[in-house]
């Protein structure tokens, strides 16, 4: 069997919580909602729009989640036109895909972005051809249901037990223990530690290159 290792995006490829925050604000104002919680917007960055929309508003019904959601889209997508978004990668990243492709291993995204916020993102980093599968929220449940790490697995020949999760949120943790997969915490992302640990990480790295140590560690295969 491959071996594949699937990455989140926001939080643990690129920084994003600045224009995701930004258009979160956008969207409340618009709505007359005021400007939401800085911490309680960067904790739901991960989840599908509509389920990250229902934690942030637990008391509106699910038709404003919906219309929340669709007007976020439009925001975010009007400041990508206009060149406000910017969502670099995180220190380190391009050095472990790079080693992890050169070990043999396949490289998947799987993200609640949309398809094609997802291909502007890795499109704008000259990332996109190094992976075999990506997977998104417009074609899959929230995390932390599995759905997106079991297509990439289908995607690359790959089995749960040869495959790692990588992510900066105890949803990706989650989806990673759903699908059978080794979830690795992206500790420089938008969770605490504990909370991935707590999700079912079987280790937390620091930084990029403590992936690899975490890897060699527990992953057999």
């Amino acid at each position: 069997m491959n071996r594949l290792a699937v990455f989140d995006c926001d939080g643990t490829l690129v920084d994003s919580a600045g224009p995701i925050y930004a258009a979160t604000a956008e969207t409340f104002r618009e709505h007359g909602l005021g400007d939401p919680d800085p911490a309680i917007c960067r904790k739901v960055i991960g989840l599908g729009l509509v389920e990250a929309m229902a934690a942030m508003m637990p008391e509106s019904d699910h038709a404003m989640h919906v219309e929340l959601a669709e007007s976020y889209k439009g925001h975010f997508h009007r400041a990508r036109q206009e060149g406000r978004i910017q969502e670099p990668l995180f220190p380190g990243i391009l050095d472990l895909l790079d080693v992890l492709d050169n070990d043999g291993w396949l490289l998947a995204v799987a993200t609640g972005k949309s398809d094609r916020g997802l291909n502007l993102c890795l499109e704008s980093h000259g990332i996109h051809a190094r992976f075999v599968s990506l997977q998104t929220g417009d074609r899959h449940p929230s995390k932390p249901h599995p759905s997106m790490v079991e297509h990439a697995m289908a995607d690359a020949g790959a089995a749960a037990e040869t495959t790692i999760v990588i992510g900066d949120t105890s949803y990706d943790m989650g989806m990673a223990v759903a699908a059978g997969a080794t979830g690795i915490g992206a500790g420089w992302g938008y969770h605490d530690a504990n909370e991935l640990i707590d999700a079912g990480a079987i280790g937390v790295a620091q930084q990029p290159s403590e992936v690899l140590d975490l890897i060699r560690e527990n992953v057999h295969g």
